[in-house]
């Protein structure tokens, strides 16, 4: 079975889901001012390869974890919840079907423990 990287079309298509979420994130007001100082090229370069190997690409992923990567920005649960939103949206603006989506989006859930600072226990 081909890998969620190969179904939606290969490097192209990451790179335009990349470019097209970077579009809405630093669109949205709750959310720009994680971007104002931000070398955007090489951010995007960076998530390129993040979104690649998150769904099966070629290359495995390098970069620091996501724990390490969004340290100290004070990222909470909601803005969290906004970027996964604005992955999906991304997602489907480039032609992903909603159930690739959907597990796409399942596999970002753990991450949140991560990268959210005001996580509330459960």
């Amino acid at each position: 079975m081909a890998s969620i990287f190969d179904q939606i079309g290969g490097p192209s298509a990451v790179a335009a889901v990349v470019d097209e979420f970077y579009l809405r994130v630093v669109g949205d007001p709750l959310l720009k001012r994680y971007f104002a100082d931000i070398d955007m090229a090489k951010l995007k370069a960076h998530q390129r390869s993040f979104v690649a190997a998150a769904l099966g690409g070629p290359q495995a992923y390098q970069g620091r974890s996501m724990g390490e990567a969004h340290a100290g920005l004070g990222i909470t649960s909601e803005e969290f919840d906004l970027v996964v939103g604005h992955l999906a949206g991304a997602l489907a603006a480039c032609g992903v079907p909603a159930d690739t989506i959907g597990t796409i989006a399942s596999t970002l859930v753990p991450l949140k423990s991560q990268i959210a600072q005001n996580q509330v226990p459960a």
